[in-house]
C-alpha cells in the first residue's frame, strides 16, 4: 500500500474514534492541597461553571461535593478545596470530559495523621503583674498558624475560673505577621479610655487587684490543619493603670568598653511594648542585634563589628509605647480634666552616650 494512502487511511480511522479516547490521556493529581486536570486545554468556563465539569467528593457513599475554587494555572483547571484537607480521609476527583467519558482518580490519605508539633511559644508582655488599662498581647506560635480561628481559640478567666465576655477588639482581619506566627490581641479599647460608652456600661476587661488568666486552646489549628501540641495558659495579676507616658530622660544607658562586642543596655525602668521596643530603637551607623530582656524592661544591643571608641546615639521613635499603649510624650488616656505638660515636637528623640579608650 502506497505511504501517502496509508497515512489517509490513519487520519480518517482516527476521525472516527470518539472524543473519549482522548480521555487516556487526562489525568488528576493532587498536588499539595490542590487537584489538578492534566492532559485537557481548558477554554472558556461551562454555563454552569467549572464545577458542573470537575468536582471533587470527601468521604464514602453518596456524598455532595466539596467547597471550594477553580482556577487555571499553567494550562491546567484546579480545584482548591475551602477547608484544608483532613488526615484519614478518602477523596474522589471527577472530571467530566466535554463530549466523552469521565475521568476519576481515587486519593486515599489514610495514613497516620500529621503528629502535633506546633506549640505557643512565648505570649508578652512576659511579666505577670499588668496594669488594669493594659493594651494588648502578642502570641508567638512556633510555626504557621489557621486564620479565622483567633476569637474561638482565646479565653480569658477571672480568678473564679469564669471567662471574662468580650475582652478584646474582635476584628475581622486578625492581626497576624506576614509569616504568621504572630497574633495581636487587642483589648477593647472602649473598655480601657476614661469617658467612653462601654466603660461606664460593661465596666473594663480586667480590674486592679484581681487575677486572670489567658488561656489558649489546644483545639487550634495550625497551617497543616493539625491541632495545637498542647495548650497554654498565662495567669497574671493586676494592678493600678499606667498612664504616665514613657520618658526617655528617665532611662539609663549603660555603655560598654571600646574593643569588644559586649551589649549595650538600655534600661527603661518599667516594661515596654515588646514588639515595637524592637522596631523602634537604633543606633545610626552601628549593625547589630537587640534583644529585650528582664521583662522588656531592658533593651540590649550587641554590635556585629567590635565598638569603636567615639561618641553615639540611641534614636527613639516616639511612636514607641509602653504597655498601657502610652507613648512618648502622649498618654493613650487622656482625662480632658487633667493638664498634659509633656510634649514631643519631633518624631525622634535621641540617647547620647560616649564609649571611651579603654
Amino acid at each position: 500500500m502506497p505511504a501517502l494512502l496509508a497515512a489517509r487511511i490513519l487520519l480518517i480511522a482516527l476521525s472516527l474514534l470518539p472524543f473519549g479516547a482522548a480521555a487516556e490521556s487526562i489525568s488528576i493529581r493532587l498536588e499539595d492541597g490542590k487537584f489538578r486536570v492534566s492532559g485537557w486545554t481548558p477554554g472558556a468556563a461551562p454555563s454552569g461553571g467549572w464545577e458542573a465539569i470537575f468536582s471533587v467528593y470527601a468521604g464514602e457513599g453518596d456524598v455532595p461535593p466539596m467547597f471550594g475554587s477553580y482556577s487555571i494555572e499553567d494550562g491546567s483547571l484546579i480545584f482548591r478545596s475551602r477547608f484544608p484537607l483532613a488526615p484519614g480521609v478518602r477523596t474522589r476527583a471527577v472530571f467530566r470530559v466535554p463530549k466523552g467519558s469521565p475521568v476519576e482518580a481515587v486519593f486515599d490519605s489514610r495514613q497516620a495523621p500529621p503528629v502535633s508539633s506546633t506549640v505557643v511559644e512565648h505570649v508578652y508582655p512576659s511579666i505577670d503583674l499588668l496594669p488594669d488599662n493594659q493594651l494588648k498581647f502578642y502570641l508567638h506560635f512556633s510555626a504557621p498558624m489557621s486564620r479565622g480561628e483567633a476569637w474561638r481559640r482565646i479565653h480569658l478567666l477571672d480568678q473564679n475560673g469564669v471567662a471574662v465576655e468580650l475582652p478584646f477588639l474582635e476584628v475581622d482581619q486578625e492581626l497576624w505577621d506576614r509569616e504568621y506566627r504572630r497574633l495581636t490581641v487587642l483589648f477593647d479599647p472602649g473598655r480601657i479610655k476614661r469617658g467612653l460608652l462601654p466603660l461606664q456600661e460593661v465596666g473594663p476587661a480586667i480590674q486592679a487587684g484581681k487575677s486572670y488568666t489567658l488561656l489558649i486552646d489546644k483545639d487550634w489549628l495550625d497551617a497543616r490543619g493539625v491541632p495545637l501540641q498542647e495548650g497554654f495558659r498565662k495567669p497574671f495579676r493586676v494592678g493600678p493603670a499606667e498612664r504616665t507616658p514613657p520618658d526617655p530622660a528617665k532611662w539609663r544607658v549603660t555603655a560598654p568598653r571600646a574593643g569588644t562586642l559586649d551589649p549595650l543596655v538600655l534600661d527603661f525602668r518599667k516594661s515596654m511594648d515588646w514588639a515595637l521596643s524592637l522596631r523602634l530603637l537604633d543606633i545610626p551607623g552601628v549593625r547589630g542585634t537587640a534583644v529585650l530582656e528582664g521583662n522588656e524592661t531592658q533593651w540590649r544591643f550587641t554590635p556585629e563589628s567590635p565598638w569603636k571608641a567615639g561618641s553615639y546615639k540611641i534614636v527613639i521613635d516616639t511612636s514607641l509605647e509602653d504597655l498601657a499603649g502610652n507613648r512618648i510624650g502622649r498618654p493613650f488616656d487622656v482625662d480632658v480634666f487633667e493638664k498634659v505638660t509633656a510634649k514631643i515636637s519631633g518624631k525622634t528623640v535621641s540617647l547620647p552616650f560616649r564609649i571611651g579608650q579603654n
